[in-house]
């Protein structure tokens, strides 16, 4: 059955993390919140976003964060939809973010892993879609 299943590239989605005020950490840091962004001319149906976190520590240790899922019914065209917050303690882990949509009948999945440590102030960009600045994963 699964050989019955075509999985077509996805374009036009990528998954930002943006420094947010309003996300304060619970040690008082500030906050990142993660978006998922839909740059398409079509919505995205049934969004499934699975996260989670993964790597070593500095003593050597291997982690891993709980999984979390989240479902949006719909991502419109040409927006973006908060998924997350997330704590800046985690970004020395790989933070990875499987999203999976329908586009009619048609399904699409896709992983987004930031890497270690490339969620920093260097690597923030202009997103236009949410007009703010961000770490940007196509």
């Amino acid at each position: 059955m699964k050989e019955h299943i075509t999985f077509d590239p996805v374009e036009g989605v990528s998954v930002a993390i943006v420094p947010d005020e309003a996300a304060v950490t619970q040690d008082g840091k500030a906050g990142w919140m993660v978006y998922l962004l839909n740059h398409n001319p079509f919505p995205l149906d049934n969004v499934i976003v699975s996260s989670n976190g993964y790597g070593v520590q500095s003593s050597g240790e291997s982690v891993r964060t709980s999984t979390l899922r989240h479902v949006i019914l719909e991502v419109a065209p040409q927006t973006a939809v908060p998924i997350e917050p997330i704590d800046p303690d985690l970004f020395h882990l790989n933070n990875q973010y499987w999203v999976s949509y329908y586009r009619g009948s048609q399904i699409f999945d896709k992983k987004f892993i930031f890497v270690p440590d490339s969620i920093v102030a260097a690597n923030l960009i202009h997103i236009a879609l949410l007009d703010r600045e961000g770490v940007l994963h196509s």
